[in-house]
């Protein structure tokens, strides 16, 4: 049976917006209060879905939150009229209501921890939602993702659903972008990489000082658990605090892992070298190609800047490995530099391609900031619902529902206009439609 790494990108929502939410994401941060364009930059994250698909890749799709939250304004005391409620929360508390207007779910690497069959003890694919718990705008999604995830891998059979972890900043779980699963081959048993930035119940151990370490050592090992994991093929991995507070919000900004290739930055993690020799005990006798970029060749600065490792590894149909890259590293001369040099070593890596997802990368996510992976039998795939799998019928039918409901402009003052949610709510209602995912937004539950 076939087995394959399908990439789920999530869908940019109609409210992407540049409020500079994110303590401790420079990009996010030194772009606060630009305009942005939802239009584009939702039509950039589809044709980055079709090229891979067009690459011959299975490619998902997964549908943006509601935003503004009216629901989360309305729990922290917002009362009257939808309108109302966006007016005072705007007029009386801005920087709250800018968050409740976050699209931040479009980085679905976030979303959530998924380990393949292949890996847990029920042989089912497991999802665990990411709570998100260290910035306010992005713990408002996890309960929604949930149930798109459900709508998405309905098949009890194949699919194994989890609550988010505890809603405490313990046990804060930032999903896949600090997760990372190495194998000889999709289908067989890996060795899943935890990477986690401080120890929650020991502030002895190390620990970034200047911005916060948004994954715990005891999140990371309840996944595990809930996933069915046998800790043979689990390693737990600290994050160098020095890089956390250069701005490396998320592991997956300074390492990325596809089937058997890990691709680091020199500064990436504590204790490297221990590291990696207990990941090559536990993945074994088969080639496993460490990828190491020196500082001497890329600064941390220009890996965070560029997103060099916030890039795609994946695994042709040809059977060689392709980096997608946005074009912010053709850019950078010394990343240019050693990605020009880096399909002529010694590596599965042979080539690279560049897309534009500059309207993402403006906001602090590259490329691998917008999907979320997961590793799939032919049987799994077919019982995956097929509404959300991308061809040419959806590329063109999503691109005709973001041409008739987005904006291409859109400031803060808009967003506390109530014509704006409407549109975004009408938007979002026909997308369930198009997609058939059923009512998995709350204000489904009663009439637009």
């Amino acid at each position: 049976m076939r087995q394959y790494e399908v990439n789920f990108d999530g869908l940019v929502g109609p409210t992407h917006n540049y409020a500079g939410l994110s303590v401790g994401n420079v990009a996010s941060q030194s772009n606060a209060n630009a305009v942005s364009n939802p239009k584009q930059a939702a039509k950039q994250g589809l044709t980055k879905m079709k090229a891979l698909a067009d690459m011959g890749m299975k490619q998902g799709v997964l549908a943006p939150q509601e935003r503004p939250d009216i629901a989360a304004l309305r729990r922290i005391g917002f009362t009257g009229s939808d309108a109302r409620v966006l007016a005072l929360a705007a007029q009386q508390a801005p920087q709250v209501f800018l968050a409740c207007c976050s699209a931040s779910s479009m980085w679905t690497a976030n979303a959530a921890t998924v380990s393949p069959s292949a890996d847990t003890a029920d042989g089912r694919i497991h999802f665990t939602p990411a709570n998100l718990t260290n910035k306010f705008h992005r713990s408002l999604e996890p309960a929604v993702t949930g149930n798109i995830l459900r709508a998405t891998f309905s098949s009890e059979k194949h699919f194994a659903h989890h609550m988010h972890l505890p809603d405490n900043d313990h046990f804060g779980d930032e999903g896949a972008a600090n997760h990372t699963r190495l194998c000889s081959d999709y289908g067989r048993a890996g060795v899943e990489l935890f990477v986690y930035g401080r120890c929650a119940f020991d502030s002895r151990k190390p620990a970034p000082k200047r911005y916060p370490a948004r994954q715990t050592l005891e999140a990371c090992q309840a996944v595990a658990r809930l996933h069915g994991l046998d800790n043979e093929n689990v390693v737990f991995i600290q994050q160098n605090p020095d890089v956390i507070d250069q701005g490396v919000f998320h592991n997956d900004v300074i390492s990325v892992g596809n089937q058997n290739v890990l691709f680091y930055h020199e500064q990436a993690f504590l204790n490297t070298r221990s590291v990696l020799n207990e990941v090559q005990a536990k993945f074994g006798d088969s080639p496993l190609h460490f990828i190491e970029v020196p500082t001497t060749s890329v600064t941390v600065l220009d890996a965070v800047s560029t997103y060099l490792f916030n890039t795609q590894i994946i695994t042709l149909p040809e059977g060689h490995m392709a980096i997608i890259a946005p074009t912010e590293c053709q850019e950078n001369p010394s990343v240019n530099a050693y990605l020009e040099q880096l399909p002529a070593m010694n590596t599965p890596i042979k080539e690279v391609k560049y897309f534009d997802v500059k309207q993402s990368m403006k906001n602090g996510g590259g490329p691998a900031c917008l999907r979320l992976r997961v590793a799939m039998t032919e049987q799994e795939l077919a019982a995956t619902n097929p509404h959300t799998l991308m061809n040419d019928m959806l590329f063109a039918r999503l691109n005709q529902w973001v041409d008739k409901h987005y904006r291409d402009r859109l400031s803060e003052d808009d967003l506390r206009d109530p014509t704006l949610l409407n549109e975004s709510r009408t938007a979002l209602d026909e997308l369930t439609q198009i997609m058939k995912l059923g009512s998995v937004y709350p204000f489904q539950q009663t009439p637009l």
